[in-house]
């Protein structure tokens, strides 16, 4: 049996990478333990989020599957930083347990190319430092010309109630005991990293009455490109929001030896950004509540995910502790909270098309890099699925910039900075955020996704519609002219903007901050879609901070245009600071711009880096 792809793993980012190798027109296998888990969702259920939505729009704009199965799968969505600026505005989607997997399996049931296979991968076919197949726990051997691991949290797996540490995968599935020792055996450094997730309360015993309703928008939004919204906004089922308060933070921090991470039973490094209840109350002292979700798993059975509340505290901790809470005095626990632990691999060791350093052909995706969320996940599975497809076709690699996705912020933050916790994408994280946009995701990623033929024609042209509508737009606004009538002046008085004194174009009269294209719509008919509209306001209102960014964008092309030779010996560039050394040898950057971003290399070693490649091999200014 042989494939020209392998997948192994059926989570977000194995289902990016195999749909994605697949569509290109290679045959491929992925190989899960359960076929029935491909698509599950262990942790929270939503889709996006702060910076993640921005995520999801990118993986649609590059012809994966996220964005399209949450649009048909979710029960509420909203736009979150809706009043701040447009850099920071990011979808999130209320996804049901239940459908969006059979969604998920569904769409790689119907993908051509790809076959599904049950199995544990114990092994990897290695030949002259080349991965060349995989091996099962029957002995079984598949050949392929690629492999790409999205293992989750699988590898080596713990999970952690208070002392109870059961060496299980999320939902009680079986671990993968032995492929990460393997992957050691082989020279990819293993580290140990620490999840959790919070508790499951039946609906039926929550007081709904004594909490804050949090609905979705009143207005229709979709992840996907290509697929109208289906859902009626007023039939959106309701979130709900209520806060820890000063019994809760007494039972916490009275039992904080009790659980596995302050008891001493955690040896994996959890995520700074998305701490247990525990972990907040003992690094935020002086906060006096923190706010929790009540959000529902499925319509289709009672169970609720209490979002912010994860811990690794005994079950009768955890029962006093939800308890304390406000609408939860009588709430039945279906499901306690949990830490689990599991191996990663050191990103360090992969390069910018997430292929591994040390074994040729291997490409790693998704939580074994050192992540954590579905979004970013998913976002690397389909970055190595087409990069492993471009390898199979002999064609150059996809390598996203900072500048041009947040996907391409995640994987250069990991490869050329690593991680030591679950790394969470997050807005700050992102320098050229301004450009990076939710409205934008498709401007600036289907012409590429295009090039490397990971869409079909029709998306392509759906996406060439929408820059000719955006272009017509801005002709339109530039073109006409809004004559102040006496009429005209009143409105702008009564609404307390300031009056124009002479006749000026609506492209102009949108450079102003209290000018909206729904103000103008008052006075004049505006022929646009509503995601045109938002484009071109945000493209008006920032123009000047928008060219801004992109000088600085410039300055970063040109140090990424320098490129490193991959035979470079670091020992013969004379006067470089040994810890820029020792830094440079091990990461091995592309660019004098992925150099730059190293930590531990000053600009004067990137300047004696940048003479020492002119005098050598006749090149960089």
């Amino acid at each position: 049996m042989k494939y020209e792809v392998i997948v192994v793993g059926g989570g977000h980012a194995g289902i990016e990478a195999a749909h994605i190798a697949a569509f290109k027109g290679h045959s491929t296998l992925l190989i899960t333990m359960n076929k029935k888990n491909i698509g599950d969702m262990p942790c929270n259920p939503s889709i996006g989020g702060t910076a993640k939505g921005i995520i999801v729009r990118e993986i649609d704009a590059l012809g994966g599957l996220m964005g399209k199965i949450a649009d048909r799968s979710h029960f509420q969505i909203k736009m979150l930083n809706n009043s701040k600026g447009p850099a920071v505005r990011s979808l999130r989607a209320q996804a049901d347990k239940v459908t969006y997997p059979q969604n998920m399996q569904k769409a790689l049931e119907e993908t051509e190319n790809l076959d599904i296979l049950e199995g544990m991968v114990e092994d990897l076919i290695i030949e002259d430092n080349t991965v060349k197949g995989v091996i099962l726990e029957n002995s079984q051997k598949i050949r392929a010309q690629v492999v790409i691991l999205t293992t989750g949290t699988y590898l080596k797996a713990n999970v952690l109630i208070g002392s109870e540490n059961t060496e299980s995968g999320p939902h009680g599935e079986r671990r993968s005991n032995y492929l990460s020792d393997n992957l050691k055996k082989y020279g990819l450094e293993i580290q140990r990293l620490k999840t959790g997730t919070p508790q499951r309360i039946k609906a039926s015993s929550i007081d709904f009455s004594k909490m804050q309703e949090e609905k979705g928008d009143d207005c229709l939004w979709t992840f996907s490109f290509d697929e109208p919204a289906t859902y009626k906004p007023n039939e959106q089922q309701k979130c709900y929001l209520i806060y820890t308060n000063e019994n809760t933070h007494k039972i916490i921090l009275d039992n904080l030896e009790k659980s596995a991470m302050y008891g001493g039973f955690v040896t994996g490094v959890g995520p700074r950004y998305c701490p247990s209840i525990e972990d907040k109350l003992v690094r935020f002292k002086d906060k006096e509540r923190h706010q929790l979700f009540l959000e529902p798993e499925s319509l289709y059975y009672d169970e609720w995910y209490l979002q912010g509340f994860s811990t690794s505290m005994p079950r009768d901790i955890q029962e006093k502790m939800v308890h304390s809470l406000q609408g939860l005095e009588n709430a039945i626990i279906s499901k306690y909270a949990y830490a689990i632990e599991y191996d990663a691999i050191n990103p360090l060791q992969i390069t910018p098309t997430l292929e591994s350093k040390i074994i040729h052909n291997l490409f790693t995706a998704g939580q074994i890099n050192g992540t954590s969320g579905y979004e970013e996940a998913a976002g690397q599975g389909l970055i190595a699925g087409i990069n492993a497809s471009l390898k199979i076709e002999q064609n150059e690699p996809l390598i996203l910039k900072r500048n041009e996705a947040y996907i391409g912020v995640l994987i250069d933050d990991l490869v050329t900075k690593g991680t030591q916790e679950p790394y969470r994408m997050l807005t700050s994280r992102a320098e050229f955020r301004l450009i990076l946009r939710h409205d934008n995701a498709d401007l600036r990623l289907r012409p590429l996704a295009h090039q490397k033929k990971t869409i079909t024609e029709q998306q392509y042209q759906n996406y060439l519609k929408r820059k000719k509508a955006l272009e017509d737009g801005e002709k339109y606004l530039k073109q006409t002219k809004l004559k102040i009538t006496s009429e005209i002046r009143d409105i702008f008085i009564q609404e307390n903007k300031t009056v124009p004194t002479v006749t000026e174009s609506l492209f102009d009269l949108l450079k102003r901050p209290e000018i909206t294209m729904s103000f103008l719509k008052k006075f004049i008919e505006i022929p646009f879609t509503s995601d045109i509209e938002e484009e071109l306001e945000i493209q008006i209102k920032y123009e000047g901070y928008i060219k801004k960014t992109y000088k600085e964008v410039e300055k970063m092309t040109k140090l990424e245009e320098k490129q490193i030779p991959k035979d470079i010996d670091y020992e013969k560039v004379k006067n470089l600071a040994s810890e820029a050394r020792q830094k440079l040898e091990k990461i091995r950057p592309i660019s004098l711009g992925q150099a730059a971003r190293i930590s531990g290399v000053n600009p004067s070693d990137l300047s004696i880096l940048s003479i020492y490649l002119k005098k050598e091999y006749g090149k960089y200014e």
